[in-house]
């Protein structure tokens, strides 16, 4: 599995990577057979947000390291450095950038988008 990787550099640049989920076979759950199963992450929660129609955003770093999972809608983001990120349901993107200038957002299309922030430690 894939996921965005959005974090500031010591520039305060902010940029994207495409990262991958790296897994190993686990018996986790037995009796059922063994699956693949990643480093655990430790989180400290979790919110649901809605962005409405025609939202949009100036540069702005993340409040918080944190994982958005987009459940519904059209999302895009910008990297300071001008890299676009175009979001669908179901993509997920790795908030790092902290510090520096930031990111853009904007909601795309004529529905809310339905997201949830998972905050990490």
């Amino acid at each position: 599995m894939k996921y965005l990787r959005l974090y500031a550099d010591e520039n305060g640049e902010s940029h994207v990577e495409e990262m991958s989920v790296q897994y190993s076979p686990i018996d986790y759950a037995p009796p059922a057979p063994p699956f693949g199963v990643s480093e655990r992450t430790e989180v400290t929660g979790s919110i649901h947000v809605r962005f409405p129609t025609g939202w949009t955003s100036e540069l702005h770093p993340t409040p918080r390291r944190q994982l958005f999972v987009l459940l519904a809608g059209d999302f895009s983001g910008r990297a300071s450095d001008g890299t676009l990120m175009s979001l669908a349901p179901g993509d997920v993107v790795l908030m790092e950038d902290t510090v520096g200038k930031g990111h853009t957002a904007e909601v795309n299309g004529d529905e809310d988008v339905h997201a949830m922030m998972i905050h990490l430690q």
